[in-house]
């Protein structure tokens, strides 16, 4: 009787890693110089930040270490902060979902009309993205004197009789900001989302339909959203990014800072800590904050998108 040697199975999975390293060694070699330029770029000043929340640092002098210090002043002194965080959040709350579902909305409508009519939607509908400075045009329909667009308009109906400081008066520059916001939040995402009712399979509606699919509600729960799972996800990142990173419009719009800080958010607040008074162990703390914040809400998305990005 003949016994047979076996390889022990956590050799033969060490033995298939290796290979399949080997395999792709030509691929990691493309990717390196990605991996290099993220890692200096990104990764490194996460974790900069990270260990200058806990310093006072200013830029001049050696770091000092002072703990949580940092942390306490922000959340529990910091008046201005708590304005920003709540401009931020109602910000993000109304911009990234109602400019993800306008992108969504204006993606699976065009999508069966023409070759010719769809580009020509989805240019003008991408238009605020490729402009330079897209304020200047808000700057003049807001404008304060009887000159501006929506003030002389306003006007000459009679429903007016002064003009009114659109961007300067706290009363209405938060709703105007927020009005250029969503306007503007229709970008990369809804690019995603074009080439992804682009790229559906027509075998899988017909299926459906053989199936007893009866309107086109339960054709886009069961068969489009199934299928645009990588294009949904990629949308709801850039969404997020872009609601959270608001700050600059505020700033073109009403200025830095606005009457009564009332268009502040937490990217202004860093900006002006970081880059006005140099107080970058500060800075890195509202920094970490609303990264924190960021990553909440991402784990928040992803919970609610796992059904259609799962493989």
């Amino acid at each position: 009787m003949t016994t047979t040697k076996t390889t022990p199975v956590f050799k033969e999975r060490e033995f298939s890693k290796w290979k399949i390293m080997r395999d792709g060694a030509p691929f990691y070699v493309m990717l390196a110089p990605f991996l290099l330029l993220f890692t200096v770029l990104t990764i490194i000043p996460v974790v900069s930040s990270v260990v200058l929340s806990f310093t006072d640092f200013n830029m001049l002098q050696v770091p000092k270490f002072v703990g949580i210090d940092n942390y306490v002043r922000l959340l529990l002194q910091d008046d201005i902060f708590t304005k920003a965080l709540k401009n931020t959040m109602i910000f993000a709350v109304v911009s990234g979902p109602v400019g993800y579902l306008m992108s969504f909305v204006v993606a699976w409508f065009i999508n069966e009309l023409s070759k010719a009519t769809k580009n020509f939607i989805t240019l003008i509908m991408y238009a605020p993205a490729l402009a330079g400075n897209i304020y200047y045009i808000w700057t003049f329909i807001f404008s304060s004197d009887s000159k501006g667009l929506l003030n002389s308009t306003l006007i000459q109906l009679g429903i007016i009789s002064d003009p009114v400081s659109w961007l300067t008066d706290a009363k209405y520059n938060f709703t105007c900001v927020l009005i250029v916001i969503v306007w503007a939040s229709m970008g990369t995402g809804f690019l995603a989302l074009v080439a992804g009712f682009k790229s559906l399979d027509r075998s899988y509606f017909e299926a459906a339909a053989i199936d007893g699919i009866r309107n086109r509600w339960q054709e886009l729960y069961h068969v489009t959203l199934p299928q645009m799972g990588p294009q949904l996800l990629f949308s709801a990142v850039q969404s997020i990014s872009g609601a959270f990173a608001i700050g600059a419009q505020c700033a073109a719009l009403t200025g830095n800072p606005s009457t009564n800080y009332s268009t502040h958010t937490i990217l202004l607040h860093m900006t002006d800590y970081g880059t006005t008074r140099f107080e970058m162990g500060y800075a890195s703390t509202i920094a970490v904050v609303l990264f924190v914040i960021m990553l909440l809400t991402w784990i928040l998305i992803n919970k609610v998108l796992r059904k259609f990005t799962s493989d």
